[in-house]
């Protein structure tokens, strides 16, 4: 029996010292790891952000559930790189879907589809525009 404690203990100290490349071949990754990639996703999300030139409330609003203050430094770290090189923010291309709501609401009765299905009576008297000279 006193033979099988050192090959034990070869043993266990090689399955720990594999812990590790076990668990990320498992897809189970150390609570540190996990730490360091929200930071990063947060750090790239708010230097984008500042990139785009957009508020940093805007950048929280837009990112709900990335870290706050990692979006913050990425986005402090962003701004000091832009003043430091004279660089302008670079407008969004594409709409924000909060942009596309807001211009769902604001489209007149008529181009809706469930327009079409209410009665005319209903409908509000068309309001006479109004002239540059008429004040």
């Amino acid at each position: 029996m006193p033979r099988l404690y050192p090959a034990a203990i070869a043993l266990a100290a090689t399955l720990l010292a594999g812990c590790d490349m076990v668990g990320g071949a498992l897809g189970i990754e150390s609570p540190e790891k996990v730490a360091a990639a929200r930071e990063a996703d947060g750090k790239a999300i708010g230097g984008a952000c500042r990139h785009a030139g957009r508020a940093i409330e805007d950048c929280y609003a837009l990112n709900k559930k990335a870290d706050k203050a990692s979006v913050f430094a990425g986005w402090r770290d962003m701004n000091d790189y832009m003043r430091e090189n004279k660089i302008d923010p670079v407008t969004p291309q594409l709409v924000a879907p909060a942009t596309q709501v807001a211009k769902v609401a604001a489209e007149p009765e008529e181009s809706k589809p469930e327009a079409a299905e209410k009665p005319a009576a209903k409908a509000a008297p068309a309001a006479k525009p109004r002239k540059a000279h008429d004040s």
